[in-house]
C-alpha cells in the first residue's frame, strides 16, 4: 500500500486593520508549507526553527484533534516570522487542521475548520484568515453570514467569517521589528470595560474600512483606519511601532495599523505609491527593522497535488 502524503500551504494573516479588534483580518503573502507523510513513526522536522518537535507542538496538537499522530513525519518550512503579529500560530493550527483533514480523507468544510480553529486559537479573526484568504469580518453570532460571498450558516458552530477580495490597487507594506511582543501582555493591556466614545469611535471607523474596502473606494479606506481600542492603550509595547502608524500619511501611505498583537506594522498603500513608501520606511527604520512590500493573498489554506 502506498504511503499517503500531503502538501499544506496557509498563508500568514494580520488582524485587527485598526478598529476592527478581534473581528477582522486580511491574508498576506508570507506562507507556511507542512509536509505530512505516512512514516511509521512519529517525526517533526522545524525546518530551522526554535519551535517544539514533540507532541506539544501547536501544529501537532491541532493535528491531533482530529486523528492521532502516531507514524505521522511532519516537515514544516515557513516564512512567517513567530510571535511578531503575523499570525504565525493560526497559520500553524490551520495547516495542522488541514493536514489531518487532507490525509484521512475527513471531508471538513471550511466552516468546520473555522470552528475548529478558532476552538483552539481562541478568536477568529487570523484563522479566517488563513482559510479563506482575501479580507475577512467575523462574527461569533448564532445568525447566518456570508462566506465567501455566498449565504451561509454555520449551525452550532458559534463562529462566522464573511470574506471578499481586496480592492484592486491596494498593497501593503509591513515593517517587522527584531523584538517580540507577548500576546498575554498585549491582551491584558486591554481593559474589560471601554469608554462609550472609543468604542462608538471604533464602530464608526470599522464601517468606513469595510465600505471603503467593498467599494474600492480608497479615501474610505484611508478614513478607516483609526483605531480608539487597542493601539493606544498598548503603545507602550512597541514605541517605536507607533511612531510608525503616527508618520504613515507623512510617508505617502494611506495609514498604518498595528498587525494582531505586534509589533509588526501594516502600512496600507496603492501598488502605484507603495515602492516610494518603503523606500522612506527602510531609511527610517534602519538597524532595527525589516520592511518589505507584502501584497494581500487572495488563497486561503491550500492542498496542491503533489
Amino acid at each position: 500500500m502506498t504511503a499517503r502524503h500531503r502538501l499544506v500551504r496557509v498563508p500568514a494573516s494580520s488582524a485587527n486593520l485598526g478598529p476592527g479588534y478581534d473581528a477582522m483580518a486580511a491574508a498576506v503573502a508570507l506562507h507556511l508549507e507542512l509536509e505530512v507523510e505516512e512514516a511509521g513513526e512519529y517525526s517533526f522536522d522545524p525546518g530551522g526553527l526554535a519551535v517544539p518537535t514533540g507532541r506539544e507542538n501547536l501544529l501537532v496538537r491541532a493535528f491531533e484533534t482530529l486523528h492521532p499522530a502516531d507514524g505521522i513525519a511532519f516537515r514544516l518550512r515557513s516564512e512567517i516570522p513567530l510571535a511578531r503579529g503575523l499570525g504565525s500560530s493560526a497559520a500553524a493550527i490551520v495547516a495542522g487542521l488541514a493536514a489531518a483533514d487532507h490525509l484521512f480523507e475527513l471531508a471538513l468544510t471550511r466552516e468546520e475548520l473555522l470552528a475548529r480553529a478558532t476552538a483552539i486559537e481562541g478568536h477568529p479573526d487570523n484563522v479566517a484568515a488563513a482559510i479563506y484568504g482575501g479580507f475577512v469580518v467575523c462574527s461569533a453570532a448564532g445568525v447566518p453570514t456570508l462566506v465567501n460571498d455566498t449565504k451561509t450558516s454555520v449551525e452550532g458552530a458559534g463562529v462566522f467569517a464573511a470574506r471578499f477580495e481586496a480592492p484592486e490597487g491596494l498593497e501593503g507594506v509591513v515593517v517587522i521589528p527584531g523584538e517580540e511582543v507577548s500576546t498575554r501582555l498585549a491582551r491584558e493591556a486591554i481593559p474589560a470595560e471601554l469608554p462609550l466614545g472609543d468604542a462608538v469611535a471604533n464602530v464608526s471607523a470599522a464601517a468606513l474600512l469595510v465600505l471603503g474596502l467593498r467599494s474600492a473606494d480608497l479615501d474610505l479606506v484611508r478614513r478607516g483606519l483609526h483605531d480608539r481600542i487597542h493601539q493606544p492603550r498598548r503603545r507602550a509595547l512597541y514605541p517605536r511601532s507607533m511612531e510608525i502608524v503616527d508618520a504613515a500619511a507623512e510617508l505617502g501611505a494611506l495609514g498604518a495599523t498595528i498587525s494582531g498583537a505586534g509589533p509588526t506594522v501594516l502600512v496600507w498603500t496603492t501598488w502605484d505609491d507603495a515602492g516610494g513608501v518603503a523606500a522612506a520606511l527602510k531609511e527610517r527604520c534602519e538597524g532595527w527593522a525589516e520592511v518589505r512590500r507584502l501584497p494581500f493573498e487572495p488563497l486561503g489554506v491550500d492542498v496542491p497535488e503533489l
